[in-house]
This record gives C-alpha cells, structure tokens and sequence, in this order.
C-alpha cells in the first residue's frame, strides 16, 4: 500500500510529485507520507512540523527519518512524540557504526543527550532502558542517567551499565541520589567488597535484603559482621543471610541466635558447618521446637508414635512421613521403640551425627537405608559429603558384621 503511494507506473515518485501531496489539505495523506520508509528526507523534514500530532507521532517512529528531524522534534509538545523518539533514538545509539556518517551520528547522539534530560519520566525511563546494557554510548549521558532522581530512570543503568566503575557508584551511593538506586547497585553482577560494604552501611533494608540474595556479590567478613549486628531486628534480612554461600562457623552461630528455628535447620545443613556446630544448632532447634510444659518424646507420643507402634503400623512410611515434615519428637520416639534402644541414647545418636551409628540404629529398628539416610541428613545433621549412601540405591552399604560393632558401641 505504502509503495504504491510513492511510485507511479512502477517508478518512485519524484520529489515534487511527494512535496505536491504533502501541500494538499489531507491529513491521512500526510501520514501514509509521514509513516513511509521510502518517503524523501526532505520531506519527513517538513513533516516534522507539521500541525497533526499524529503525523508527528508517525515521523518520530519512523527509522527513515533524517537526524535533522528528529532533533527537531526532540522538544515537541506532545509527550507521546517524545515517547515515540525515544525509543527509536534508544534502539539505534548503541548501533551506530563507528567512523561512518559523522556528522548523523553527532545529530543523533544529540537528540539522545536531549531525551536523557527531557521534563517527561516517561521519556528518560524509555532512554535508560535501552541504554542499560550499551558500552560504546557517552559515559556522560550513562551517567546523567544513572543520578536521575527518578528510580524508573536510575534503576535500569545503576544494575547492569558496564560503562558505571567503582568510582562512579561510590559517588552516586554518597550523593544519596534517588530512591531505590541502593537497591539497584545491590543487584548488580560481581559487585565489588567496596561498593558492597557501602551499600550496606548505607542501611536501607530493601537494599542489604538484596545485596544478601545476590550471591555474585563480594561481600567482606567485617561487612557480613557489621549486617548480623544489626539484623536481629530486621526479619526480611534473615533468610539471605541464613543461605549466603559462605559464612564462618562464628557467622552462623551469631546468626542463629535470632532467627528462627526453621532457618537454624537450614544452618544445620549447610554444607561449610562443622559438626560441632551442627550439633549447637540441633539443640537450639529442639529447644525451640518442644513444648513448654513437656518434653518432645512426650509430645511425640501423644502425636501418635506410641500408638501406630503398638497396632503394628509404625513402618518406613510413617517414619518418612514424620522426617519429611520435621516431626523430630515423633521420629525419635519411633527409632527408640522399634529398636528397644532407651529414648535418651536415640538422641544422643542423633546429636553427635555420626552417619555409620545412625544407620546401625536404624537397622537395629528394621527399617530401610532410604529411611537411614533421610535420617542421617534430616534428624542427625550430617553434613551432606558424609552421608552413608545406600548401596545400589537400596541395600545397606555396611555388612550385618559391621551394623552389630556399631550398635555394640551403642549398648
């Protein structure tokens, strides 16, 4: 349709022949115009200008436009012109070659320092978008971008601009620039110890919740430190800090000393805690977790182990079932009367998360290796490289030989 409207008989139309259309009184001539890529420069030009907004509009998407009229419309009156504008300059800054067309490539980079101040959010924000992930743009526009005082504008730059150095983000940081732009550094990939530390000190819990979930970021030992000091009160920092990658024994013991008990078994199981500390952390679980008036066989027995081991029902299911929902009381209780080994040595098998002892005590309580290792992991907090794994995914991996010295050491 469009190329019919520039070509007669098979050829282009001229310039006068487009310059005679556009000076008829038709506006939705002028757009069809206004709309073609195969429209001359000099008359998408004059088209910049024209009274229809709509035709502005069409000119301002338009990739065949010339620089000249896009710098002309760079400060239109009609928001969505500018809009339009953006996102095409947007689209074509980070591409345009280098050393070819000079003086086009200056006009654009122009219309884009333009957009980058423009008195619209909306028009700065669709600049920033496109602009986020560019290396070969004006580190000043970048910049100018990134302390915008508008987050919608701030955010996309400040997370993923390659262009923005440690420099840069320590002086956006102390300038307290807009709201949310701590946030937005905190999500950046392999954010450095220095920015890291001035992200967190700068206190805003939004930002160190996300500077702890991002586990790309460099976070120093004196930094961490200074977090769990003052996280205590602060819940939503609790559960990052609890799965940071790598955190010291003494971490970890700080750390559960105000979290909650669900997130010390998850303490409990990371992969870079000793078993000394492990077995700290399964008290504080089981002293949190037992009622306050008994203790948890106790309230184990009355949930219904005693029960299902005197009708005969207590079997690896029910077992399962209980690891699987960190009934601990109820687990415990069961490996005791199946084993007719005393509750309090159960227990103490447990707490000290020895792989080989467990797996002789369930045996000794005629369970299978699947529950065995469930229990090792779950109940008895074996770090997860020391488990016992079953032999052929289902038999004991020790000799009944072997299982019988264990559960001598036991008695």
């Amino acid at each position: 349709m469009l190329k019919s409207l520039f070509k007669r008989g098979g050829a282009m139309l001229s310039y006068e022949e487009q310059r005679d259309r556009v000076g008829r009184d038709n506006s939705s001539e002028r757009l069809r115009l206004a709309e073609g890529r195969d429209t001359r420069p000099e008359i998408l030009y004059y088209l910049a200008e024209d009274t229809a907004p709509e035709v502005r509009r069409a000119i301002a998407g338009n990739p065949a436009t010339p620089p000249q009229a896009d710098a002309a419309l760079v400060a239109d009156s009609d928001d969505q012109v500018r809009c339009l504008l953006a996102e095409k300059i947007g689209r074509l800054a980070p591409e345009l070659p280098a050393g070819e067309k000079q003086k086009a490539e200056a006009l654009t980079l122009s219309v884009l320092e333009a957009l980058a101040t423009d008195q619209l959010p909306k028009v700065r924000a669709i600049v920033a978008e496109h602009l986020k992930c560019a290396d070969h743009v004006p580190k000043h526009i970048i910049r100018r971008l990134a302390e915008d005082l508008e987050t919608i504008v701030a955010s996309p730059v400040l997370q993923f601009s390659p262009l923005l150095n440690d420099r840069d983000l320590l002086e956006i940081i102390a300038a307290g620039r807009a709201e949310g732009a701590l946030t937005a550094i905190a999500r950046r990939q392999g954010l450095t110890g220095d920015v890291a530390e001035a992200v967190a000190r700068g206190g805003d819990v939004q930002a160190v919740t996300t500077l702890l979930a991002n586990d790309s970021a460099q976070l120093r030992e004196d930094t961490l430190d200074w977090i769990i000091d003052q996280a205590a009160d602060v819940e939503p920092w609790h559960e990052p800090l609890v799965r940071r990658p790598t955190l010291s024994d003494g971490a970890v013991r700080r750390i559960a000393g105000f979290v909650a008990a669900s997130l010390v078994e998850v303490l409990c199981q990371r992969n870079d805690v000793d078993a000394a500390t492990a077995q700290e952390l399964s008290h504080v679980v089981r002293d949190a977790m037992a009622p306050a008036d008994q203790e948890p066989e106790e309230a184990a027995g009355k949930g219904g182990a005693t029960k299902l081991f005197e009708s005969g029902a207590l079997d690896d299911e029910a077992m399962q079932d209980a690891i699987e929902r960190g009934d601990r009381a109820f687990a415990l209780t069961g490996l005791a009367l199946k084993s007719g080994l005393p509750l309090d040595r159960v227990r103490g098998v447990m707490e000290a998360a020895d792989p080989r002892a467990i797996t002789a005590l369930t045996w000794k309580a005629d369970l299978s290796m699947r529950t065995a290792m469930q229990l090792q992991l779950r109940l008895g907090h074996v770090r997860p490289q020391n488990i016992l794994n079953a032999r052929d995914g289902i038999d004991y991996p020790l000799s009944p030989q072997e299982l019988r010295r264990e559960l001598e050491m036991l008695t």
